[in-house]
């Protein structure tokens, strides 16, 4: 991954959750189709309780750019209506070719455009250090990922696969 250069507000040292008694965290699973979004507030004994979550259907027949459009204002409301302190995001990884690959790092910066125009920290975090955070292995399945933030937040019922893995990053970053 490029350096993102001195002036970068992406956060990559994620030592240090806000000092508040309690800190809203928005979590961003970011792509061009479906945006999964998840909100939960971290007390400082670093446990996870659910606020919102949802997952941003965007749909197949809209131009790219209006799709990148949709994530930054819908992302946008989002941050307004729940007020996130810190933002944690899915790093990019190699998609099935090089043009997935470019699409999701397009849709992940409409999304740290989103939250960071209201100077939120955005933190980083890749997708084997999420599963093993929430799962306890890189390795982990979509199933295992829903099933275990569930347990996690006392969800109950199915929660959408894209809506889960906001969730667990943002587990991951409390």
């Amino acid at each position: 991954m490029p350096d993102d250069g001195p002036e970068s507000d992406v956060v990559r040292d994620t030592s240090s959750l806000a000092t508040a008694a309690k800190v809203r965290v928005v979590g961003i699973d970011p792509g061009s189709l479906r945006t999964g979004v998840g909100f939960v507030d971290v007390g400082r004994d670093g446990r996870a309780q659910h606020v919102f979550h949802t997952t941003l259907n965007i749909s197949r027949e809209a131009s790219f750019a209006l799709r990148l459009k949709r994530i930054f204002n819908d992302l946008s409301e989002l941050v307004r209506e729940y007020q996130p302190q810190e933002a944690a995001i899915e790093r990019v990884f190699m998609a099935r070719n090089a043009d997935s690959a470019l699409k999701l790092g397009q849709a992940r910066g409409a999304a740290i455009c989103a939250v960071s125009r209201d100077t939120i920290a955005v933190f980083e975090y890749a997708p084997t250090e999420i599963k093993r955070a929430v799962v306890g292995g890189g390795a982990a399945q979509k199933t295992q990922i829903q099933h275990m933030v569930g347990m996690l937040l006392g969800i109950e019922g199915p929660i959408q696969a894209d809506a889960a893995d906001a969730l667990a990053v943002a587990i991951t970053h409390a």
